[in-house]
């Protein structure tokens, strides 16, 4: 029954598959040197070097000083470096270094391996029920939170 107390209740297991999921990428991230919220940061970067903080926020939906952490936190770690802009000098933008590009695939295979290991065992019609009741969820709390 939805709502309840029940251990085995549907919010409660989506929780708890939730925080396994984010668990496991983050061990996966964390052997590759990634840590929360950078391989969003990459996954942008790959569609479009050069974009500035305030793109960046705009695009991963976080604070500017987020932001500004996590770059630094990357460059550290040889990922991106920041570049002033061309026209204006008072404009950084964020770049791939080659370990940033370098590391696209291994973050890829983290994805593969994600989904190998929790879909494991499910027929292609499985999956393909479980992927629309996923959407019509993903749509019920879209929604629900006035269609962010």
């Amino acid at each position: 029954m939805i709502g309840t107390s029940d251990p085995e209740s549907l919010d409660r297991l989506f929780s708890q598959i939730c925080r396994l999921k984010h668990a496991r990428v983050h061990t996966l991230y964390e052997a590759l040197g990634l840590y929360r919220g950078q391989p969003r940061m990459l996954r942008a970067l790959w569609a479009q070097e050069g974009l500035t903080h305030t793109e960046l926020s705009r695009e991963l939906r976080v604070q500017p000083a987020t932001i500004t952490k996590m770059i630094q936190r990357m460059e550290k770690a040889g990922f991106v470096e920041r570049r002033h802009d061309q026209d204006d000098q008072r404009v950084s933008r964020v770049y791939l270094t080659a370990a940033g590009r370098a590391v696209r695939e291994d973050v890829q295979q983290v994805w593969r391996r994600l989904e190998e290991e929790a879909f494991a065992g499910f027929t292609e019609k499985e999956s393909l029920v479980l992927r629309q009741f996923f959407l019509r969820i993903r749509d019920n709390l879209t929604q629900a939170a006035g269609g962010e």
